[in-house]
């Protein structure tokens, strides 16, 4: 990928941000060290020696570093500075394992659509601040089309998604809500294929 294709990605708009990240990465990669203006001319390289990383932890979750340095070829004190500097730059918000919700009595999972004809700042600022407190919504979304939101909804069977319901209606005016309930999740969480962004 050229370094003006990597403009048009989320990651190549940080590039310059992470160099100081990469440069020991890079040198892993058996290539020789440049200066700032010759890296930034190497951009696949910079890629591949940045997705060793990301890939590994968006995929493995809370890894130690222990195993994920050992995994990507540096030093312990180094993995951790480059993960450091990626949590900073706002690439890497976090990890965290994943919990079988079913397990705990949370077994359906409900997509709602939401049309409404209220569209003013101050109407939807209040909206969204009144589905962020209902606990059971898991993702939120305002999208384009025929609807205007949609809510991801993990509660306990009908019953919960009731309570959920009546919750979500109080106190704001909705043309239409309709909930499409998951019969069975076929794909669910799977990280996004990063390397895609290479080619």
């Amino acid at each position: 990928m050229s370094t003006k294709s990597l403009q048009n990605t989320p990651i190549g708009g940080r590039l310059r941000e992470l160099h100081s990240a990469l440069v020991e990465i890079v040198g892993v990669m058996n290539r020789p060290q440049r200066d700032e203006a010759m890296i930034r001319e190497a951009g696949i390289s910079l890629d591949r020696a940045l997705f060793s990383l990301l890939v590994l932890v968006e995929r493995l979750g809370p890894i130690g570093v222990v195993e994920l340095a050992d995994r990507v070829g540096l030093s312990q004190n180094a993995c951790w500075r480059r993960l450091q500097r990626l949590n900073a730059c706002g690439i890497i918000r976090g990890t965290r394992a994943e919990v079988n919700l079913v397990e705990l009595g949370l077994d359906l999972t409900v997509f709602v659509m939401i049309r409404t004809s209220h569209h003013a700042k101050a109407w939807a600022d209040g909206f969204r601040q009144h589905v962020e407190r209902l606990p059971e919504v898991t993702e939120f979304y305002r999208i384009g089309g025929d609807w205007d939101y949609l809510i991801k909804v993990v509660c306990r069977g009908m019953a919960g998604y009731d309570r959920f319901y009546q919750k979500l209606i109080t106190d704001f005016e909705l043309s239409t809500v309709t909930g499409f309930f998951s019969m069975e999740a076929i794909i669910e969480n799977r990280p996004p294929d990063l390397g895609g962004l290479e080619g």
